[in-house]
């Protein structure tokens, strides 16, 4: 993908009767990942029909400011902590707007 802007559309799934742990944890994230360099924007979003369904809606300024979002210690240790609270993989689309 070319570089410049990206959005990125991110859904993530509670294990049965951890949504609310899940929501602690993603929100925790949001601080921490607005003052990177290259976020543009970093929105979570849960679910009006599933309470354990989690849509995390970022733009980023460049594909070298997202990867270096995924290479921060915050992240790594959602990621760690993700078999023990997530109901699958989180499910990761790219994007480039269009208009």
């Amino acid at each position: 993908m070319e570089d410049g802007k990206i959005t990125v559309m991110a859904l993530i799934k509670a294990k049965d009767g951890m949504a609310d742990i899940v929501k602690h944890e993603l929100l925790a994230l949001i601080e921490h990942t607005r003052k990177e360099s290259g976020c543009i924007s970093y929105d979570l979003h849960q679910s009006k029909e599933t309470a354990g369904h989690f849509m995390f809606y970022e733009t980023w300024a460049s594909t070298e400011a997202l990867d270096k979002h995924l290479a921060m210690p915050h992240i790594q240790n959602i990621i760690k902590k993700s078999t023990e609270i997530f109901a699958e993989p989180i499910q990761v689309t790219l994007w480039k707007k269009e208009s």
